[in-house]
């Protein structure tokens, strides 16, 4: 086992999956080649001494297995042959699928084209454009990839994921195949329903691949010279070069609705613009952004958008809906 640390950490976490574990060789005997030694207190964590400098330090690795997965007991894994104190089981890390394919965006014919759920959307809104397809730009505008954005139904600039939706195909957790046909699509497939930042696909439901479809052609350059507008108008709106997660709340009014209602009014309304909770802030630029200012924790972040949320509510009466998916568990829960 070789477990690289880079220089300017003192802390290191591996997660294992306990089906995927082979006998040979023990995890003790594979940590101790490499000159670690366990902890003599805390199950599931080993020490290296590495030198920096002029100075040795002592460097923590910590195997860490989910929950679930962990067996019996309330601390150590339970690995077989492994023993139960080389890993400590830990809640709020979950078991991911991790799709390692090349994410691929490929136009199919016409303004169609094809999309592995993990392809960033701004790769997919340059694709379109590169093949001439119009209608993806608003793409560009939202980070992260087109598999999340589904989940959310994204959207933004007067357009939505469900817009240019054609079909998703995916997994359930038991291991079936499932497919979805877009809004108002034909097919045999059951229709996926959207709304405002809302899906009703089953929560089991792993999309691995969308079909999208534009709303026409034009020449690729002019296609792209209109992303890149919205990339510089997004840039000078929203703290895109910061540490974020993006939108944090979903507007209370879907759009149309008349005197619509925007999150980050209400934010800033209820004096929360800049606020902060250990080391995260309420975006000075947008306040529907919360940042990472450098050192946050995903509770500090959790923590900053509850009181941004009760805030509101007590100074405006609205409660505003989480647009960001939180995952794992809160450290008071562990």
């Amino acid at each position: 086992m070789n477990l690289p640390v880079a220089e300017q950490t003192t802390d290191a976490d591996l997660a294992l999956h306990p089906e995927m574990l082979a006998d040979a060789p023990l995890l003790a005997d594979a940590m101790t080649s490499r000159n670690f030694v366990p902890h003599k207190d805390q199950i599931g964590r080993w020490i290296i001494k590495k030198k920096i400098g002029d100075k040795e330090i002592e460097v923590m690795a910590d195997l860490l297995v989910p929950e679930a997965l962990g067996g019996a007991g309330s601390r150590g894994a339970r690995l077989g042959v492994h023993g139960k104190r080389v890993a400590r089981k830990a809640k709020g890390l979950e078991a991911a699928l991790v799709d390692k394919s090349v994410m691929k965006v490929e136009a199919l014919d016409g303004i169609t084209l094809s999309a592995r759920a993990g392809a960033l959307d701004l790769s997919v809104a340059k694709a379109a454009a590169a093949n001439g397809i119009r209608g993806l730009e608003f793409l560009s505008g939202i980070p992260g990839s087109v598999g999340g954005a589904t989940r959310t139904n994204a959207g933004c600039y007067g357009s939505e994921l469900r817009d240019t939706l054609v079909a998703l195909h995916g997994f359930r957790r038991d291991g079936t195949k499932a497919a979805y046909r877009g809004p108002g699509k034909p097919g045999a497939q059951p229709e996926a329903h959207f709304s405002y930042r809302h899906t009703d696909l089953p929560d089991d439901l792993i999309v691995t691949r969308l079909i999208l479809e534009g709303t026409g052609t034009d020449d690729p350059a002019t296609i792209q010279a209109d992303i890149e507008q919205l990339q510089a108008r997004r840039g000078e709106t929203q703290p895109i070069k910061e540490k974020t997660s993006g939108s944090t709340f979903a507007n209370p009014d879907p759009p149309g609705t008349p005197d619509q209602r925007s999150a980050w009014k209400l934010i800033d309304a209820a004096g929360c613009r800049g606020l902060r909770v250990g080391g995260a802030q309420v975006s000075p630029l947008h306040c529907n952004f919360l940042i990472n200012t450098g050192n946050a924790t995903a509770a500090d972040l959790e923590a900053l958008g509850e009181l941004v949320r009760r805030r509101v509510f007590e100074t405006q009466g609205v409660e505003l809906r989480w647009e960001v998916r939180r995952i794992g568990r809160l450290a008071s829960e562990a």
